[in-house]
């Protein structure tokens, strides 16, 4: 998002950049972000050029409804179910928007938030002045005049037109402001203005529908730039007969080169304004543009919208606003008092509900409609009225000219199959190596000795393990000292792998925590033999770390530090850094996090000249590309059968992502949840975070058992207890991937080793957990093939089930076979476990055999530590086979 950035800051609008990193005292309870209100304007038709009712087919699938009835609408169907929209507009109200305002960005550690001034310039009501199909053989598309589809869409013409089916539809007219006060606040936007104004500001725009795939039609928003003028004359009186904005085409251009390049006619009644400091203030608007593009259309008053990517307070956001923009999620996100604390020490580090390392500018419904947003600006879904969304996306003008808003409206007759008509578009997780998935990933830290005694308590409780994920430094030997240790153990047990943290470095000498690398002390590399490279040096060297606007190396606070990150952009920071995975592999790791990702400062400057702030969320998705590049590349360059054991398969997991995240990622953990049973931040947003991410394509999510984030001042204690650390077993033992940490204060926290109770506990469910296993690979390949999650809210597969959708943390299906109700409640010791209606199957609960056979009722079930309350549908292979394997290990 942003608004251009002036060598001498105009009085109109631009972007503020303000830096609370060392703000050490601040407001606890800070005010939400302030922001644009959802803008509404009326709709004005032109009957001389514009028909009254008519259908277009758009491609070969799609057909768009143009009625004038009620003010005038458009809708959007398949030809095939006309009858059941998927998009549409208000009657007789503006579907596009556009305005100039301010914006100012507070940064702090990875926290940003963002908020929206003064209002300067507003185009809130629209005309549709013509509605025409285009036919391949009627244009040729080339840069002339006003290219609609390059510049300022971030798309070169060619490639968007190359998924496009004709014929294509295309609106055209004028977005206006019928009054215009000098300078007001956001709060001030009325939804009518009087038509008797005296001044108006006008802009034309164009939207066009294409048929992309057969389940998704395109859609893109251009607006021009703005014009100022006074009207001579106006009618108050009858104002479908007064077109202020009257367009006229240059019809003769069609028989050699029809494109989007019309000319308009200026508005009948107006004339030039002259002089005066306004004349100034609206050039620099003219050469600005606007900064905000809005799309309204229609939305019902019982219609639920889930997705947005990983979201951990809610699943359901009809009546909120969303933004999305890739951040720190917080510590406490409004728990208390955990926020409160935060808050005050560090600027808003506390977060919010709306707060999330990996967003998603995409939703499904419960009425079966989707959407998603193409590009990366910062924009703003407005679900706050009951009839209507509003997107609100934000431009910058530093690195584009003009505005312009694209995306695409999906079909599908289910939730899964629009999951999978998504997903066929952002792409899909590869299929896990199997060893992940066969055990639990072990998580230490402490040096060879530690890891070696836990490992044999471990295997005296015959517990599976997959892998050890060392993060920490070991022993006297410095950093190389846990990599010695996973090479033995790997060698020496069974094949227990190891994983590493890059950001603790194979055999490096420098803290490189995915993009960041923090420079050392001389100390650390003159007196310690191991620590061979210091990566920031040599980063720095090369030059691909991201420089501010000076020309220097941006050093971006972190924690308790500051780091220079690496410049995704740069052609030479992927060979370099690829090379440090190479060496960390050849000591014989299999996996890493890839952790970080979310804190591209909005103001750097990069390599390839870009906005910055777009940058910003897509940053993460660089980030997992270059990672999945050095996967592909390293399987690529083994031969033989090296190259297919999936023993040796390399995998990496990171917690920051945005829309297309799916395509390059592997497997995606939901970063640092409070060790509390806290509904914000602790156990419960874990279930929330793992079932909304699953829902806009991220298929492999699992949390840290027991938490991360602990608390251990005088007057407010976060200590994960023995009882959290248990429940979080039980409930992750149901993900794709169950893995402990010791979390940022391991002396504080009970751990799966403290005392026997614990480890019997973590052998009980790595058990449960290997159980199912062999589910777990078939849903493994079905997310790699569908997109589809392996873990799903019940909405996913009981979409007509009302009950369904009043449920968010308290139960979700693996797969379609198994039903888990975790206990998230401190000292409880039974749940309340729903059974949806829509099948005619019972379920079984797993530790006694009882039969819930009555569809659409919630009833009691015991869960005391140790039996949380599952349930698997009677009768099925899936079902048996679990129970069987469960019988085996001496469980049941």
């Amino acid at each position: 998002m942003g608004i251009s950035r002036f060598s001498t800051p105009p009085k109109m609008a631009g972007l503020r950049i303000t830096k609370k990193h060392h703000k050490h005292l601040n407001n606890p309870f800070p005010s939400a972000p302030s922001s644009l209100p959802l803008i509404r304007g009326s709709l004005f038709i032109n009957p001389q050029t514009v028909p009254s009712d008519q259908i277009f087919n758009v491609g070969r699938d799609f057909q768009v409804l143009w009625s004038t009835r009620n003010g005038g609408s458009l809708s959007i169907s398949r030809q095939s179910h006309p009858s059941r929209l998927i998009w549409s507009t208000v009657p007789g109200q503006a579907f596009v928007s556009a305005a100039l305002a301010e914006t100012q960005v507070e940064e702090s550690r990875g926290s940003f938030a963002i908020k929206d001034g003064n209002v300067h310039l507003l185009c809130n009501d629209q005309t549709v002045e013509d509605i025409r199909m285009i036919n391949e053989n009627d244009c040729y598309l080339e840069a002339n005049g006003l290219d609609f589809l390059s510049g300022n869409s971030g798309f070169d013409q060619k490639p968007y037109l190359k998924d496009t089916q004709f014929p294509v539809l295309l609106i055209t007219g004028w977005v206006f402001r019928r009054k215009r006060k000098k300078s007001f606040q956001a709060t001030e936007i009325h939804d009518r203005l009087q038509l008797e104004a005296e001044k108006s500001s006008y802009a034309r725009y164009w939207v066009l529908f294409d048929q992309k795939t057969s389940n998704q039609i395109g859609f893109q928003v251009k607006l021009g730039k703005p014009s100022f003028e006074f009207r001579s004359k106006v009618s108050t009186t009858a104002p479908r007969r007064y077109w202020v904005l009257r367009r006229k085409l240059q019809r003769t251009r069609r028989r050699l080169r029809l494109g989007w390049c019309w000319s308009f006619s200026r508005p009948r009644g107006f004339v030039k304004v002259s002089s005066s400091e306004e004349e100034k203030e609206e050039k620099v608007a003219e050469s600005m543009g606007f900064n905000r593009v809005c799309l309204t259309y229609s939305s019902e008053d019982n219609e639920r919208f889930y997705g947005f990517g990983e979201q951990f307070s809610h699943l359901n956001f009809k009546g909120k606003r969303v933004p999305i923009f890739v951040q720190e999620q917080g510590i406490g996100r409004g728990d208390q008092p955990i926020t409160f604390a935060v808050n005050l020490v560090s600027y808003r580090a506390g977060g919010d509900s709306s707060t999330t390392y990996a967003p998603s500018p995409h939703y499904l419904t419960s009425k079966m409609r989707s959407l998603y947003l193409e590009g990366y600006n910062y924009s703003v879904f407005d679900l706050t009225r009951k009839d209507r969304v509003q997107i609100q996306e934000t431009c910058s003008y530093d690195y584009i000219h003009g505005d312009s808003v694209q995306g695409r409206i999906l079909h599908g007759n289910s939730p899964s199959e629009l999951i999978e008509h998504l997903t066929e578009a952002i792409g899909r997780l590869p299929e896990l190596p199997e060893w992940i998935i066969s055990g639990a990933v072990v998580g230490m830290q402490g040096g060879t000795d530690i890891v070696r005694q836990v490992w044999e308590k471990l295997q005296a409780h015959n517990t599976p393990v997959s892998a050890f994920w060392l993060q920490g430094l070991g022993g006297s030997k410095g950093d190389s000292g846990w990599i010695t240790a996973l090479v033995e153990l790997g060698s020496g047990y069974d094949k227990v792998r190891g994983m590493a943290e890059p950001n603790q470095g194979s055999k490096c000498s420098a803290y490189q925590s995915d993009d960041i690398l923090q420079p050392l002390p001389s100390s650390d590399t003159d007196e310690k033999p191991n620590r061979r490279r210091n990566l920031f040096e040599e980063a720095k060297k090369l030059d691909i770390l991201v420089k501010d606007k000076k020309g220097d190396t941006y050093m971006v606070p972190n924690t308790a530090f500051d780091v220079g990150m690496l410049d995704l952009t740069h052609p030479d920071a992927a060979s370099w850094f690829k090379q440090v995975l190479q060496e960390m592999v050849d000591g014989g790791v299999r996996g890493w996090m890839a952790d970080f990702g979310e804190g591209l400062p909005v103001d750097a400057s990069l390599y390839s000249g870009e906005d910055p702030i777009a940058a910003h969320n897509r940053y993460p998705e660089l980030w997992a590309q270059m990672n999945r590049e050095f996967v592909e590349e390293w399987k690529n360059a083994r031969s033989g059968k090296a190259r297919e054991d999936p023993e040796e398969a390399l995998v990496f997991f990171m917690r920051a992502g945005f829309r297309n995240s799916p395509r390059w990622g592997m497997l995606f953990w939901e970063g640092d949840q409070m060790v509390s049973w806290q509904a914000n931040d602790g156990i419960k947003s874990a279930v929330v975070g793992l079932l909304s991410s699953g829902i806009s394509g991220y298929a492999f999510n699992h949390s840290d058992i027991g938490g991360y984030c602990a608390v251990n001042l005088p007057v407010i204690k976060y200590r994960r207890s023995e009882e959290l650390l248990l429940r979080w077993m039980e409930l992750n033992a149901f993900t794709v991937v169950f893995r402990t940490h010791e979390g940022n204060k391991p002396s504080c926290n009970s751990q799966f080793y403290s005392n026997q109770k614990t480890l019997a506990h973590f052998a009980r469910f790595a058990k449960v957990y290997k159980a199912w296993k062999f589910y777990r690979v078939q849903l493994v390949k079905e997310a790699a093939q569908k997109g589809l999650p392996v873990c799903r809210h019940l909405f996913l597969h009981y979409p007509k089930d009302e009950h369904v959708h009043h449920l968010s943390y308290q139960q979700f299906l693996v797969g379609t076979e198994i039903l888990v109700v975790p206990v998230l409640d401190k000292g409880k010791k039974g749940v309340k476990a729903y059974f949806p209606a829509g099948e005619n199957c019972s379920w079984q609960h797993i530790w006694t055999g009882k039969l819930f056979a009555e569809p659409g009722f919630e009833v009691w079930v015991e869960a005391p530590i140790g039996q949380p309350a599952i349930f698997v549908k009677e009768g099925s292979i899936i079902g048996e086979t679990f129970l069987k394997n469960l019988r085996e290990f001496n469980i049941l």
